[in-house]
């Protein structure tokens, strides 16, 4: 959103601007978040200023200088109740990656809400939580007016991947790799995905259902482009060497372009004004 259309959004809110800054005294609570894209929401909507700590455990890039600038808060999965109980932020934020004992816990600090993402469709649970976190500070308005942008550049950036191909996401887990549903590629994209063959079964492990797959399996699938979510690389383990997954494929005859996507954007973040225009800029760069 160009800055004069972000100042627009912020006059129908109600929010009195000084000169051309885009934020100003806004009410409503400090926030400490262990979900990036709430995070990135909220930064996106000019309220860094509400934010007193984030995890500086396995940041996303894009989100590093605003690491160094604030305290670290824990891990995802680790994150720390003392600075909490020290900070007394007015709201956290958290999701299932951080357990239900986590939020059980946090709760008998300071307010917690749990912002995982609902809902049928990747759209709609996207815009439940900006409109929802922007209620908090009375930016519904302004929150609208950034989803319409971010759904406006998705429709033009899906309008250039007519020839697109066939596409398959997988994430990679310690040389294993597993067949990943990603809703942004598939739904919001519309890209095709290439066909799965019978042989891969899923597999439960506790409630999560996997569908790993190996590199003879992705050479049946033969997609024209392989976009690999680096776990290993996310959380700090050995990444993968895409070159030995190339030359496996290559000396199969298949001819699949191999994209390694952003670790730490694909795997630690999603689902924020921020995060979802990232996503589909490297998506569509990877496909294009």
């Amino acid at each position: 959103m160009t800055s004069m259309k972000r100042i627009m959004a912020f006059a129908l809110a109600g929010i009195t601007l000084t000169g051309c800054a885009t934020t100003t005294e806004v009410t409503g609570p400090t926030v400490i978040s262990y979900d990036h894209g709430a995070l990135d929401t909220l930064l996106e909507l000019g309220l860094e200023e509400k934010v007193v700590a984030i995890p500086h455990q396995s940041l996303p890039d894009y989100l590093v200088g605003l690491g160094k600038r604030l305290p670290d808060a824990g891990g995802l999965k680790t994150p720390d109740l003392a600075l909490v109980t020290d900070l007394k932020p007015g709201l956290v934020l958290m999701t299932g990656r951080q357990g239900a004992e986590a939020l059980a816990s946090f709760a008998k600090v300071a307010p917690v809400r749990d912002v995982t993402l609902e809902g049928d469709g990747l759209q709609a649970a996207v815009n439940d939580r900006v409109l929802s976190l922007a209620g908090y500070y009375g930016l519904e308005e302004a929150a609208g007016a950034e989803l319409d942008a971010l759904w406006q550049h998705v429709e033009a950036q899906k309008a250039t991947l007519a020839d697109a191909g066939t596409v398959t996401v997988v994430t990679h887990n310690n040389g294993n790799f597993s067949l990943r549903q990603e809703a942004l590629v598939y739904e919001l994209l519309a890209l095709t995905p290439a066909a799965v063959p019978d042989s891969v079964q899923p597999v439960m492990r506790g409630e999560r259902t996997f569908y790993p797959v190996t590199a003879d399996v992705l050479v049946q699938m033969a997609p024209d482009t392989l976009l690999v979510v680096d776990r290993s690389a996310a959380i700090g383990d050995e990444p993968l060497a895409p070159e030995t997954l190339k030359a496996s494929l290559a000396e199969a005859g298949v001819s699949t372009e191999v994209v390694v996507l952003n670790p730490g954007l694909w795997y630690l973040s999603g689902g924020g004004l921020q995060s979802v225009r990232l996503q589909v800029d490297e998506v569509v760069n990877a496909v294009r």
